[in-house]
């Protein structure tokens, strides 16, 4: 069976993409940002980035302070994550507009959101310049997730943080398990 294609000019148009709260700065000046241009560089040593237009208020609180907190927020939070991401910093308290809470930990000193249910921790290692944005690549210090989301054996139970997605201007809450890694291979036993 053919499939009929219709060509694009080259574009972003890679989907799904998480749909992040990246917060950064300090217990005197901090800000959070929308960002949906990040993910998993590297594994050992473990490795994420952030992309950042020059123009937004964050980026030079980004470059000053060589830390950010990649904040995966739950589906409720959609609001807030939208807020974050058209609306300045330089104008308004987003966490206390969106009425989010600041946690403070030892690996950075840009502030966990206490109400997004894992945080992730970064050292930014290196800024390149692509050209509308700047990509900061960043070593991951420490991962923080609700207690809530872990069984009786430790096992993080990622299902249950009703994470939310970015796809082509729109916000999705994520969907039913089809698989996991390697099912498709897999071998059956036999009861």
């Amino acid at each position: 069976m053919a499939h009929e294609k219709v060509k694009f000019r080259a574009g972003t148009l890679l989907s799904p993409v998480p749909a992040v709260l990246v917060s950064c700065g300090d217990k005197e000046r901090n800000n959070l940002l929308t960002v949906a241009w990040t993910g998993v560089l590297n594994s050992d040593p473990p490795k994420t980035y952030v992309s950042v237009r020059p123009t937004r208020f964050s980026h030079h609180i980004l470059r000053d302070k060589g830390e950010f907190v990649l904040n995966l927020p739950s589906a409720s939070l959609t609001r807030a994550v939208d807020f974050c991401g058209v609306c300045t910093g330089e104008k308004t308290d987003k966490f206390e507009k969106c009425r989010l809470t600041r946690t403070y930990v030892e690996e950075v000193a840009a502030p966990l959101v206490a109400e997004c249910p894992l945080s992730i921790c970064c050292k930014v290692t290196d800024v390149v310049p692509l050209g509308s944005h700047d990509l900061f690549i960043a070593d991951i210090v420490a991962v923080y997730a609700d207690a809530e989301l872990l069984d009786e054996k430790g096992k993080l139970h990622m299902e249950k943080a009703d994470l939310l997605a970015y796809v082509h201007g729109e916000y999705f809450a994520l969907g039913k398990r089809l698989g996991s890694f390697g099912f498709s291979v897999r071998k059956k036993h036999k009861k």
